[in-house]
């Protein structure tokens, strides 16, 4: 499939509050972001994606990640997120989701991981944690997956590695403790973005 956003890198922000969200997201956005991701585990991060929905829902696709369970799944769409990404291969949650019309972003980490999410239905896969594997694991892993299914590393990816990920056959990245940081000003996660954006841009022309 073709991945929907304009831009394949996804903004992941755990650990941010529902009261700093709005500021931080409208930056991301400013800069060229248009995927974000909240993780549940972040404080109150219903309430966030909720905000973020109702604020930037036209302008931007925005998900949950680590998504655990279906009924997690059946709270997020009730919200109507758009995005389930996860760190794990769970078949029943990646059917939900389609059930709900939502695009899914699985976590896998070996082939057979990988070919059950596909089988559930994942749009997306997402390598996690890239950082560990490297690119040469990605690079063969792609070797046996379907040459039209987007991947995406996550975990560990900074500006200076993106374009190593990308030639291994990643169509774009999550990007997390190198873009936010819980309790950063905006100033920071905007000169982050603004960093990954331009990485991206020098290596696909």
């Amino acid at each position: 499939m073709t991945w929907p956003t304009r831009l394949p890198l996804i903004a992941i922000l755990r650990g941010i509050t529902p009261d700093e969200v709005i500021a931080h997201v409208a930056k991301l956005i400013e800069v060229g972001f248009d995927a974000i991701e909240v993780p549940l585990n972040s404080p109150n991060s219903l309430v966030s994606i909720e905000r973020l929905v109702r604020e930037f829902g036209t302008q931007a696709c925005i998900g949950a990640g680590t998504v655990l369970d279906v009924e997690a799944v059946d709270k997020l769409a009730a919200l109507r997120c758009r995005l389930i990404v996860t760190p794990n291969t769970d078949p029943a949650v990646v059917r939900r989701a389609r059930g709900h019309d939502m695009l899914c972003a699985i976590g896998c980490a070996t082939p057979s991981e990988a070919f059950a999410a596909i089988r559930a239905g994942a749009q997306a896969i997402k390598v996690f944690p890239a950082g560990i594997f490297g690119p040469a694991y990605i690079r063969a892993l792609k070797a046996v997956l379907p040459p039209d299914l987007p991947v995406f590393a996550v975990g560990g990816v900074t500006p200076g590695t993106l374009a190593d990920y990308l030639a291994a056959g990643c169509i774009g990245a999550g990007l997390g403790g190198d873009l936010y940081q819980p309790g950063q000003p905006v100033s920071r996660t905007e000169q982050q973005a603004q960093a990954f954006v331009d990485a991206y841009r020098q290596t696909v022309r």
